[in-house]
């Protein structure tokens, strides 16, 4: 199958994990600050999905060790600050122009998807790179 198919199916995984988690987390807790916690839930969870589906499925890495593989997590985490804050101001601005929870997951899914696209670059050429 084409690397790009695949790479789309496993982010669109992760997405869901991230906006059902967020969902979830909403549903548990709608006291203050409810939106930044349920973002933030969602936002750990998917990176956790997405780092274990890119890692075996698109990069085909294996770490040495256990050090090994949490240094790489480190770094993968690293490499998605940038796009988080474009995932986190999508999501954000769509909750502050439509206050909506359908059109802010909305803008969660499309900051994701190019949050997504850019860090495939940014992982192939510093995380998962073969030397």
């Amino acid at each position: 199958m084409n690397l790009a198919v695949v790479y789309a199916f496993l982010a669109g995984i992760a997405a869901l994990v991230n906006i059902g988690a967020q969902d979830l987390a909403v549903r548990l807790y709608s006291g203050a600050f409810s939106v930044p916690l349920s973002v933030a839930v969602g936002t750990l969870a998917g990176l956790i999905v997405k780092y274990v589906l890119d890692k075996r499925y698109i990069f085909r890495f294996q770490a040495r060790d256990m050090v090994h593989d949490s240094q790489t997590f480190i770094l993968y985490t690293a490499m998605g600050l940038a796009t988080t804050v474009v995932f986190w101001g999508f999501e954000f601005g769509f909750d502050y122009l439509f206050a909506s929870k359908a059109m802010r997951y909305l803008g969660g899914v499309l900051g994701l998807a190019i949050g997504y696209l850019s860090k495939y670059h940014l992982d192939k050429r510093f995380v998962f790179r073969t030397h």
